[in-house]
């Protein structure tokens, strides 16, 4: 009896699922009557999801006691991954059988079902089909193929293969380098005055570690090496080995009970390569990289070298775009499904750049970008503001959501109140789809939630994050602030273009400033310039940019940020103007910006657009805005341990309501209407939240 009423009380959530999930899926402009219908039963396809390992001999027994547990639990949707030990192989006709049976399980309890795209990670080695029936579209890279040691007068002199395409000579004492031509194959060079090391760089098959499934050792190694993220006909064949499969199974589900694939943490941790590359190069560059590709790999780079390699790192970085995520977003846009992927290094910017390119770059064409929060990267001592990166691509882009994979191998292990504060420190920050980690299934023997998720507070939790995040995912973000990420700069090796990035992101959320990031291209071409504004493909207007330190900009960006600046709107440097690169970076120019550059005070701050002032300083207020139809919508949250109590003015006027994502309830709160500003009493105990609702009556 118990079973059939949870199985009644699932059903009753899935009505009207068809037109729930086509709502989900774009930006919205509800009036607050709509959002005020949902407010209590939220549709289901906003609610939160965890990773659910199918491990061990899985059963349709297993899946029933599984899902039965999770539902209890409040949430209503889970995303699978293959783990170890099944009694069917990942990707073997078994394995899609029991992806089936989890479908039809999910559809009698009007639940959702997002699949991670890979037996465990990184995505794009289909557990190994790669290696084993298609090396040849194996992931490949540029490594240092011989090392010769030289001392004054000395001739390295060598016939070398075809695969060898860039040789420097590097000076051990003083560390610089010289480009050795080596375009005839042949290496002939003689040491001058001092000790040097000839580096000969060749591209070959490479691949970083994998964790498969499949592998009985259960360890990261290169066995299953990953496919050619750069070669479209690698990720066609990625997409042939698994989505197409999926739909063979599950198809007509799709768009219904399944919402999706979720990729994880596709990377390179070298520096890339792909058939073909030099010639790309060149059409796009017009000049040849293969002579200064060794450069890439010595200490001490020249200042022309490390502008050549930010041309290497555009180039590649649009094809890993173009032929890798691209490609998955079109399919996934194709079949009524969303794409959703976190990369890696979301929180270390710098080496983010190497492994990965550009962010937004990547997340262009991602129906929802994504972060994830592990081991200790957001807890109450360290505040981070990284999950801005995901919301901001999300804004940029027009995608109402964006991810976080939270709480794998977490450091301390986190309670439920815990695992709230790093929700709400995410909320804040624009994340509205949180991935929790993890349920093991039961087939494996020590099945079920792990740690905070079998706490006694947990349904009560997801509740909450379900409503919080259908309130933030509706209507149109409204930050007014665009803050420049330097990826280009950071490919540079400029370390100060990250630092300077951290401190402003601080010092704007403590001034309750939001912002999002933006980037080269959006400058270039997703935002529509108009009168003092740039307005992104949410609709979202931005009226003040701001660049931190940074080594260079493209021409065109530099070319819009004037124009966005005669038209009323406001462009602050604060380190030195960049240097302006037209077809390539490296024929970058000096600049010539005028004006002058400016550090980042209290007094310029307070010119910057603001939508909510303070009475008083606390930095540990923050705050989201987004706009409705008919109604402003405000999110704050203490993430400080102690109360808080200020006077707020927030922009919009009309009669102010306090909306209880917990429960669901709304109460009138006082509110002093004037000059299209509200103005009220802000009182925040340590650690809490409040949505506060400003609704504009006739």
């Amino acid at each position: 009896m118990k079973k059939l009423i949870l199985l009644m009380a699932c059903l009753s959530c899935a009505l009207n699922l068809k037109a729930q999930n086509a709502v989900w899926q774009r930006l919205t402009n509800p009036t607050y009557a709509e959002m005020q219908a949902n407010l209590k039963n939220y549709p289901l396809p906003y609610g939160q999801t965890l990773t659910w390992g199918l491990q061990g001999p899985v059963t349709r027994e297993s899946i029933v006691k599984d899902l039965d547990a999770i539902c209890k639990t409040g949430l209503r949707v889970v995303t699978i991954e293959a783990g170890y030990k099944m009694n069917d192989p990942y990707l073997s006709d078994g394995w899609f059988k029991t992806v089936q049976i989890v479908v039809e399980e999910l559809k009698k309890r009007g639940m959702h079902l997002w699949i991670i795209d890979e037996g465990k990670y990184p995505s794009g080695f289909a557990g190994g089909k790669f290696s084993r029936e298609r090396p040849d579209l194996r992931m490949q890279g540029l490594v240092v193929y011989k090392r010769i040691g030289l001392k004054e007068g000395e001739t390295a002199n060598e016939q070398l293969d075809q695969s060898v395409i860039s040789a420097v000579a590097v000076n051990n004492e003083t560390k610089t380098n010289e480009i050795i031509d080596i375009s005839n194959h042949h290496l002939n060079w003689t040491a001058k005055p001092g000790e040097w090391q000839v580096l000969l760089i060749q591209h070959r098959f490479k691949t970083s570690v994998t964790r498969a499934s499949n592998n009985p050792t259960g360890g990261k190694d290169t066995v299953n090496s990953l496919c050619d993220y750069l070669n479209p006909v690698a990720t066609r064949q990625f997409l042939e080995f698994t989505h197409v499969q999926y739909k063979k199974y599950i198809g007509n589900e799709f768009g219904k009970t399944v919402l999706g694939f979720r990729g994880d943490e596709p990377e390179y941790n070298f520096t890339p390569w792909t058939p073909g590359l030099d010639s790309i190069f060149k059409k796009r560059k017009g000049y040849d990289v293969k002579p200064f590709i060794a450069s890439f790999f010595t200490p001490n780079p020249t200042k022309e070298q490390k502008l050549a390699k930010a041309d290497f790192w555009d180039v590649w970085s649009d094809l890993y775009r173009d032929n890798f995520f691209k490609v998955q977003g079109d399919w996934c846009a194709q079949n009524g499904l969303e794409y959703m992927v976190h990369i890696d290094h979301e929180d270390m910017l710098m080496d983010l750049a190497r492994t990965e390119g550009d962010f937004f770059k990547d997340m262009r064409y991602v129906q929802i970008p994504g972060v994830d929060a592990i081991w200790h990267q957001i807890w109450y001592d360290n505040v981070a503001d990284f999950p801005k990166l995901a919301s901001s691509a999300a804004h940029l882009y027009g995608h109402p959501r964006a991810l976080s994979e939270s709480f794998a191998a977490y450091t301390p292990k986190p309670t439920v109140d815990d695992a709230r504060w790093v929700v709400n420190e995410q909320l804040v920050r624009g994340i509205n789809l949180f991935e929790f980690m993890f349920w093991s299934s039961s087939a494996g023997g020590r099945g079920g939630p792990s740690g905070y998720m079998a706490e006694a507070g947990f349904p009560a939790m997801v509740d909450y994050a379900n409503r919080a995040s259908y309130l933030l995912a509706n209507g149109k973000p409204a930050a007014q602030v665009g803050v420049y990420c330097p990826t280009e700069s950071m490919w540079m090796g400029n370390k100060e273009s990250n630092t300077s990035l951290l401190a402003i992101s601080k010092q704007l959320l403590e001034h309750q400033v939001d912002f999002d990031y933006i980037d080269n291209q959006s400058l270039e071409t997703v935002f529509k310039l108009g009168k003092g504004t740039f307005t992104n493909q949410s609709g979202q207007q931005y009226r003040a940019i701001i660049i931190s330190t940074v080594s260079v900009m493209t021409e065109t960006a530099i070319t819009r940020l004037k124009a966005f600046e005669q038209t009323g709107g406001k462009v602050i440097y604060t380190g030195p103007y960049p240097e302006i690169a037209g077809k390539t970076y490296k024929d970058a120019r000096l600049s010539n910006i005028k004006g002058k550059t400016t550090e980042l005070t209290n007094a310029v701050i307070n010119t910057l657009p603001k939508d909510v002032k303070l009475n008083n300083p606390a930095p540990t207020i923050k705050y989201l805005h987004r706009s409705w139809n008919d109604a402003e919508l405000y999110f704050f949250f203490n993430e400080g341990d102690q109360p808080q109590n200020v006077k707020a003015t927030l922009s919009g006027s009309g009669k102010a309501e306090l909306w209880d994502a917990a429960t669901g309830n709304i109460a009138p709160i006082n509110a002093l209407n004037k000059n299209g500003q509200s103005s009220l009493t802000l009182d925040l105990p340590a650690h809490q939240t409040k949505f506060i609702i400003i609704h504009r009556t006739k």
